[in-house]
């Protein structure tokens, strides 16, 4: 007889949230509290630059993208750093032979490969998706990377602070990074992307930008190639592939967004919403997979069809988590757009819409989480390389659809 997947009950949720790993749920949920602030600030920016995204079309496409990129690269960084100290090899040093300084500098090759991709993919799936009007790849290439690197310096300050304070203060950063990092990813992604648009349309300037990184990008995947530091080169081979998986998948979700503008210019406090329950639903997912890693880097969980005990406690704390996230995501959206004068149908119909959009996406959450993480493990992957991006890029793409059938569910399109 076939195994069931076990559903964790309401009993096996409050265990979770309140049991032998409640300080694991309190570290989640302050980290998550300020993921959502910070997010909402980040739609606020959103909200403000619906001009921008209106004349120039298919900005909106790369911006999901965008964000998430800061969130895979980094939360996967988080992910490996928490391992090592886990693991105890984990030391902060200026050195680039270190274990720490072969992972920063994987960091930095990826986000200008990845960011170079996005502006491609971008224009390629907004061509293939019928997006009219949008701006050439040029632009959007020279967006994305002038303003992903704008925003990943910052991100990797934070990361590697997150690190170091965990050793000092005791925080199990599986429980911190995927949010702290999608939090700070969403507030200086947004930004930097803006300034970034002040190089569209400039005569030579604007091709020779695109022309650099992208010569930039080749450059340094040779460099990685030929590099004898086996960590740099471990974590670019098994993290390029999927962040380039991730990346067409996140551009997919903002088509669908884009494809909405009217419907959430109408109402902008929908602006305000999308980036803050993609980094919800994003950072759960993310929490799930890094303390999954960790758990199967140690041997106290296994790589099984069936998520054992250990597993189950873990996916009950994701659930348990979702509720009050999503139900406060729906709550700040709508004050935060009324108090700034941006126009929503009402605090009903918001927090409405974050629920139901949240309900699906967190069922697929932990499925992604779980069994993302097991399939990397039994291919012989890092899960740490492979789990948060699967994750997040995964959780954009159905987060964004979900959005948008919520939207519509509640009558607001």
């Amino acid at each position: 007889m076939a195994r069931r997947f076990p559903v964790p009950t309401l009993r096996g949720v409050s265990r979770s949230l309140f049991g032998p790993e409640a300080a694991d749920t309190r570290q989640s949920l302050i980290a998550l509290g300020i993921s959502t602030l910070t997010s909402i600030g980040a739609g606020l920016t959103l909200g403000a630059i619906e001009e921008t995204l209106r004349e120039l079309r298919g900005l909106l496409v790369l911006v999901p993208a965008a964000i998430a990129m800061r969130g895979n690269i980094f939360g996967a960084l988080g992910s490996r750093l928490s391992t090592s100290l886990h693991t105890g090899t984990f030391s902060l040093s200026r050195r680039a032979d270190t274990v720490v300084g072969q992972n920063v500098l994987a960091a930095i090759v990826l986000t200008l490969m990845s960011s170079v991709a996005l502006g491609v993919l971008a224009k390629t799936t907004a061509v293939a998706f019928d997006v009219p009007d949008t701006i050439s790849v040029v632009d959007l290439v020279v967006i994305s990377t002038v303003g992903g690197l704008l925003s990943s310096f910052v991100v990797l300050a934070v990361t590697l602070a997150l690190a170091g304070g965990s050793t000092r203060f005791g925080w199990d950063l599986d429980n911190v990074t995927a949010p702290l990092v999608s939090a700070v990813g969403d507030v200086v992604t947004l930004p930097a992307l803006f300034v970034a648009t002040s190089l569209v349309g400039i005569s030579f300037v604007t091709p020779l930008v695109a022309l650099a990184s992208a010569v930039a990008a080749i450059v340094a995947l040779v460099g990685v190639a030929r590099s004898g530091r086996s960590v740099l080169r471990g974590v670019v081979r098994e993290s390029v592939p999927i962040l380039l998986v991730a990346g067409l998948l996140t551009v997919v979700a903002g088509v669908a967004i884009e494809k909405q503008l009217e419907t959430f210019s109408r109402f902008q406090v929908l602006l305000v919403l999308v980036p803050a329950f993609l980094a919800g639903a994003g950072a759960i997912g993310g929490i799930l997979s890094s303390r999954l890693s960790s758990k199967l880097h140690l041997g106290l969980v296994e790589p099984a069809a069936v998520p054992d005990r250990v597993a189950r406690a873990d996916i009950g704390s994701a659930i348990g988590l979702a509720v009050p996230v999503f139900v406060a995501l729906g709550f700040l959206s709508h004050l935060a757009a009324t108090t700034l004068g941006q126009s929503s149908p009402g605090l009903v119909d918001v927090v409405s819409v974050a629920v139901l959009g949240g309900v699906v996406t967190t069922a697929l959450v932990v499925a992604i989480g779980y069994y993302g993480t097991i399939a990397a493990v039994r291919l012989g992957a890092d899960p740490d390389n492979v789990g948060i991006p699967l994750v997040t890029s995964t959780v954009d793409l159905v987060g964004a659809y979900a959005l948008v059938i919520a939207v519509s569910l509640v009558g607001l399109s």
